[in-house]
């Protein structure tokens, strides 16, 4: 009898509903059966196992700019824009997607001002959270995702950059569609709709960077437009799409973060009671989050050399998939992996990637998270889930996990 053939990339997102429902049942047998292995329909090789992905992320000598792949890495090449230009890839793409010198250049002073930031604006979260609780009206069914996860994190990282509070709801939206550029498989109406979102953010950072120069205020932006003037080597080009990055990762992978942390402790109540009982454990229960239901599928590298990884050897500008997902749930790193537990003896997750890549807004996440978390439930001791058959309404944007709804009683 042939042996089952193992799932390609296409078959690991929520697009397929079979992922969708449980990601690990098939990541649980690909890591089994097959923990390093060549996809051949994305030219990726793809990266299932632990200690290979925490190894590989934190591996400083592998490049992160697809545009260094080589012609059959599709899921790479996918990520490098029409306008890419490989001589000057700092004003075609963010740090994200960097390699240094580039990546240092920019994103040290952008860590320096927006951790400085980060440092002082608990209490900021803590009102805004407030403020997002005041508009729920308990004794009825709401969706938490749009009353309360959706708009934390955006009002968060809007407050902290200094964009317009009126333009909340546009932000959302155009976070919602120029993050459509890390799919490969969106449609032309999607692509539209990115490409239409980003000439809009385009002109209002535009337009917001030149008024901070000419009178700054007490926010990010004008933060970096001093660094700037100070001699930060960074343009007025590769400013506005940094800034931009972070206005759309620091929301959405923010809000999937809350919503997931709040549905897994109503349908673990033994681990919600831990929390209640002791909020202190809030820092425990996101990073066990973060592990066990992380927001992002994966992340991605260039392999810098001939190399052999988990036995399958890697040509120079090869490309590596690695699955954040199937390494938080690996058994030879975590004890009965499918328990979420927050009590759990501490181990790093991969959640945020690693070395000079780790998530940049990864400090603000977890403060948001641990705020929203111990305020909600503090305010509404009986949340509960308004019907605890329900299946959970997942998103389908590939390589994310997050929910669409989150039907709740307060």
């Amino acid at each position: 009898m042939a042996e089952r053939a193992l799932p390609t990339v296409f078959e690991l997102t929520p697009l397929n509903p079979v992922y969708r429902a449980d990601p690990h049942v098939l990541l649980d047998d690909l890591r089994a059966r097959c923990p390093v292995h060549r996809d051949e329909a994305s030219g990726s090789v793809v990266v299932t196992r632990y200690a290979d992905v925490r190894g590989m992320v934190s591996d400083r000598t592998l490049w992160r700019d697809p545009i260094r792949a080589d012609g059959k890495s599709f899921l790479s090449r996918s990520l490098v824009g029409a306008d890419a230009d490989p001589d000057n890839r700092g004003e075609t793409t963010s740090i994200l997607l960097l390699d240094d010198p580039d990546h240092a250049r920019i994103r040290q002073p952008l860590t320096q001002a927006l951790y400085a930031r980060v440092a002082k604006f608990r209490p900021e979260v803590e009102r805004i959270v407030d403020e997002a609780l005041d508009r729920i009206v308990p004794g009825k069914p709401f969706d938490l995702m749009s009353a309360f996860c959706v708009p934390i994190p955006i009002d968060v990282i809007a407050s902290i950059l200094g964009v317009d509070h009126d333009r909340l709801a546009e932000f959302r939206v155009w976070s919602e569609d120029v993050i459509q550029n890390l799919n490969p498989f969106r449609n032309e109406e999607q692509t539209a709709r990115m490409e239409a979102s980003s000439a809009a953010l385009t002109e209002y950072w535009t337009q917001t960077i030149a008024a901070r120069k000419a009178a700054p205020r007490d926010d990010l932006i004008s933060d970096m437009t001093r660094l700037q003037a100070q001699g930060a080597p960074i343009s007025d080009i590769e400013l506005r799409i940094n800034l931009g990055a972070l206005l759309v990762g620091g929301n959405l992978t923010t809000t999937d973060l809350i919503g997931n942390a709040v549905r897994l402790l109503l349908t673990h109540p033994g681990e919600l009671a831990k929390l209640r009982a002791d909020p202190g454990l809030v820092s425990a229960v996101v990073e066990e989050t973060l592990r066990y239901e992380p927001p992002v599928d994966i992340t991605g590298r260039v392999a810098s050399r001939e190399m052999e990884v988990g036995g399958c050897p890697v040509a120079t500008a090869e490309s590596f998939m690695f699955s954040l997902r199937a390494a938080n749930r690996d058994p030879e790193a975590f004890e009965d992996p499918h328990r979420f537990d927050v009590a759990r003896k501490h181990k790093p997750h991969v959640a945020f990637g690693g070395g000079a890549h780790i998530c940049i807004g990864a400090p603000l996440a977890r403060l948001e998270a641990q705020v929203a978390l111990v305020r909600l439930f503090d305010r509404f001791p009986n949340l509960r889930l308004a019907d605890p058959a329900a299946e959970p309404v997942w998103r389908t944007l590939p390589f994310f996990r997050g929910l669409e709804r989150l039907e709740v009683v307060a």
